[in-house]
């Protein structure tokens, strides 16, 4: 097998072979047939995000097919095409899995993180963490799901139902989301890096009201905004674009600092809230909606070889929707 390697902070990913692992009790090893290139895959290569133990092979939205069982993984079976996400592996102990918020576990595992990834032709995963995706739609177009989708959906529920949603950051979530929202009888309004022609194209194309600059304030009042962009400059721009009772939802795992900002633009119960993770509840609740509201997204495929060169273009805001590698 072969995998993409991290093998520090900040350098660059490594094209190397390695032994096929084999999977332990409970775990499944898989066939990587699609890996999805998520944000999260920078702040792990930059060293954003702490503790990370090197070498590291990133990549958590993996679509493949399970080819050997370790023991005592009776749930799926050899030749299965399965999602593997972010969240890999909960202690089931802790206050918060005990509470059904196993996305805030106090000893969790995850995907590309703390536990080798997608970019590889093969990977090991907790079997109880795999999402059984059946035979239907194809394995590019789906493995953005594993992650921008699914982050994407659980930031929509906490956003709340109101009709007029802003999305900062029209990227690989922001496209997933905003047909969501159209699905749901939601308006968008789409905001970009100014002059970023193509997201507002592409926003516009999905049924976007508006899209403009992220400095721009939107035609009406918003009812929430989220901010998958990790700038926080955004918060108070999307605090003055949100109505009194509004809420923003920060969705990234990471974000540069949030500025000071006049109590003004807060108050009137507006709320500044964050998601984390996810739980594999939201990933059987967002499969069923995205099949319901027939998602579609926008991918442009490279070969595993080249991750090095998607991440740049990815940091430098040159992805329109969503990087997917291939093996």
């Amino acid at each position: 097998m072969h995998v993409m390697v991290l093998p520090a902070p900040g350098a660059p990913l490594r094209f190397e072979p390695r032994e096929y692992p084999s999977p332990g009790p409970g775990e499944v090893r898989i066939k990587v047939s699609a890996c999805g290139v998520c944000r999260t895959d920078l702040h792990v290569v930059d060293g954003d995000l702490p503790d990370i133990a090197y070498p590291i092979v990133p990549g958590h939205e993996v679509v493949g097919r399970v080819d050997a069982l370790g023991a005592g993984a009776t749930d799926l079976q050899v030749g299965e095409r399965v999602g593997v996400p972010w969240l890999g592996y909960t202690c089931g102990e802790c206050f918060y899995c005990r509470n059904d918020h196993e996305n805030l576990c106090d000893r969790p595992r995850f995907t590309g993180y703390t536990r080798d990834g997608g970019f590889a032709t093969h990977l090991v995963a907790d079997a109880r963490y795999c999402f059984p995706l059946g035979e239907a739609g194809d394995d590019v177009a789906i493995a953005p799901l594993l992650c921008a989708g699914l982050i994407g959906w659980r930031s929509l529920v906490m956003a709340g139902d109101g009709r007029h949603l802003g999305i900062f950051g029209f990227g690989a979530a922001g496209h997933i989301v905003a047909q969501v929202a159209r699905w749901q009888g939601r308006a968008v309004y789409a905001f970009t890096r100014a002059g970023d022609v193509e997201a507002q194209d592409l926003a516009k194309s999905l049924g976007a009201e508006w899209a403009g600059a992220a400095e721009d304030p939107p035609p009406v009042p918003l009812d929430a905004a989220i901010i998958y962009a990790p700038v926080g400059a955004l918060v108070p721009l999307a605090l003055r674009a949100v109505r009194k009772g509004g809420r923003v939802v920060c969705a990234g795992i990471h974000m540069s600092d949030i500025p000071s900002f006049p109590y003004q633009i807060l108050w009137g119960e507006r709320q500044v809230l964050s998601v984390a993770n996810l739980t594999r509840r939201d990933g059987i609740e967002f499969f069923d909606v995205a099949a319901r509201a027939v998602i579609k997204t926008h991918t442009s495929v490279f070969p595993l070889r080249e991750a090095n060169e998607v991440l740049s273009k990815l940091r430098a805001g040159r992805i329109t929707g969503a990087a997917v590698l291939q093996p």
